[in-house]
């Protein structure tokens, strides 16, 4: 991110967490339109509440959140507006067809779309035409995804947040995901994604920040033909791994 762009998502020496414990101990992250961000840690590191605070399911104890300029603390309602959120795990209405999935959940979004928006929306994010009126209960992981996605599209928000998006994804549907994501970066959606997918980080992400008891202890941004060296960046994921 250059010193001119403005982030859409910005924490800044942020401690937060739960039941009076903090997971979160002075989290620095700033994300701009038109960049993936990678964040990789260890279970326990912060990744998850890192999304809940951007979300406003947790409350920062001490330093500033903005999401698109608002505080999630203070309108949460108006920061979900701004994002789309891709749990490790997408949930969708099992007894509706793709089409219908999206049609309900862009209702209450309050962002209500035509047929011809919705299928250009799936069929975006690569959904086979086939499959836009099947009942999703029969869908793969990675279709499932890519509804998901298509939600995003239609919407136009700004902001993008997945946990774990490429778990569980064979390497056909992680490659065709992170060409979804390409797609989003180039309409100038900001994108956090918290993964333990340090080789998929690498073939999409920007700028890959390692998280360690709540607090980002490397960053590494991409740059070259070859992006990044995966050595370096296997190096500094297992000294965060082990707290080194």
């Amino acid at each position: 991110m250059s010193s001119t762009t403005t982030p859409l998502l910005d924490v800044a020496d942020v401690a937060a967490g739960y039941n009076g414990l903090d997971i979160l101990n002075g989290l620095t992250l700033q994300v701009a339109p038109g960049e993936i961000y990678a964040l990789l840690g260890a279970n326990g590191a912060g990744k998850t509440t890192t999304l809940n605070l951007l979300l406003g399911f947790v409350r920062a104890r001490r330093g500033r959140v903005r999401v698109g300029g608002v505080d999630p603390a203070q309108d949460a309602a108006a920061v979900r507006r701004q994002v789309a959120y891709i749990p490790e795990n997408v949930a969708l209405y099992e007894h509706l067809t793709a089409r219908e999935n999206l049609d309900y959940l862009l209702f209450l979004a309050g962002q209500p779309q035509d047929a011809a928006a919705v299928g250009a929306a799936l069929s975006g994010a690569g959904l086979d035409a086939a499959a836009h009126d099947r009942r999703v209960a029969g869908f793969s992981k990675g279709m499932r995804q890519k509804v998901a996605i298509a939600l995003a599209l239609a919407r136009h928000v700004p902001a993008l947040l997945l946990d774990e998006p490429t778990s569980g994804l064979d390497p056909q549907a992680a490659a065709e995901f992170s060409r979804l994501l390409g797609l989003l970066r180039a309409r100038s959606v900001a994108i956090l994604m918290v993964t333990h997918d340090l080789l998929g980080a690498a073939e999409v992400a920007d700028r890959i920040g390692f998280l360690l008891a709540g607090r980002l202890v490397e960053e590494v941004r991409a740059s070259g033909s070859d992006r990044f060296d995966v050595r370096a960046l296997q190096r500094h994921y297992a000294a965060a791994e082990v707290g080194a």
